[in-house]
Formats: structure tokens, C-alpha cells, sequence
């Protein structure tokens, strides 16, 4: 098995603007465009040589929604930054921080889109 279990996820939306205008506020960066034949995708930023990668995607067959995967974004040393923004930006905040230790501290919140996705950081 290899050393990290994942190398790629997708956050699925029906209005690929409205989230990576959500998604670039609240994280204070830029995604980059991408896509192929049937589909939009808005990559958020990573060392495509070391790191893990992912993109918000607008896709047929493929909604967006509660109640499935969760993924967590890294977002060392700035959850609390991260979480006071959401709301402004159009999400909601279903769970601020949380300690785990000895695994740092998490976040949870609905995107404008209805998923719901988690924060890590290990401060």
C-alpha cells in the first residue's frame, strides 16, 4: 500500500462559480481552471509531486450533497481564520473547532452547494 491512502478527492457542485467563489474566500486562494469533454473542475492549489490534490468538479450524474464522503482540508495554523469567514462567504458552520487529540483540531460546515465538509489543523 502506498504511503498516503488518498491522492485525489472532488467536492461535486451544480454552480462551479458560486463555489469557487465560496471556496477561494474562505481559504483566502485562487483554484485553477480545468476540465475536460463534460466537465468543469476549479483545482485547489497543491504540489502535484508530493501532495494530495483536489478540485471542486460540476459534472453530470454527479450531485453534490449531506450525508456522504467527508473530506477534510488542511488548514494549518488558521481553522479559527477559516471558520469566521464561512458564514459571510454563504456557508454555514455545522461544528466549530474541536479538539482530537492527539490529532489536532477540526472543523465541519455546509458549503453553498449543501456539502458538508471538514477542517484539520493541528493547531
Amino acid at each position: 500500500m502506498k504511503t498516503n491512502a488518498i491522492n485525489w478527492f472532488e467536492i461535486y457542485v451544480t454552480d462551479l462559480g458560486r463555489a469557487r467563489t465560496f471556496y477561494e474566500t474562505i481559504l483566502e486562494g485562487k483554484l485553477q481552471d480545468a476540465g475536460m469533454d463534460g466537465c468543469e473542475m476549479a483545482i485547489f492549489p497543491y504540489d502535484n509531486m508530493a501532495g494530495i490534490g483536489g478540485a471542486l468538479t460540476k459534472m453530470e450524474g454527479c450531485k453534490p450533497g449531506p450525508g456522504g464522503t467527508i473530506v477534510y482540508l488542511n488548514v494549518e495554523g488558521d481553522l479559527d481564520g477559516v471558520l469566521s469567514r464561512i458564514p459571510a462567504a454563504g456557508g454555514k458552520v455545522i461544528r466549530d473547532r474541536l479538539a482530537i487529540p492527539p490529532h489536532g483540531f477540526i472543523g465541519i460546515f455546509e458549503d453553498p452547494e449543501g456539502n458538508v465538509v471538514g477542517l484539520h489543523s493541528m493547531v
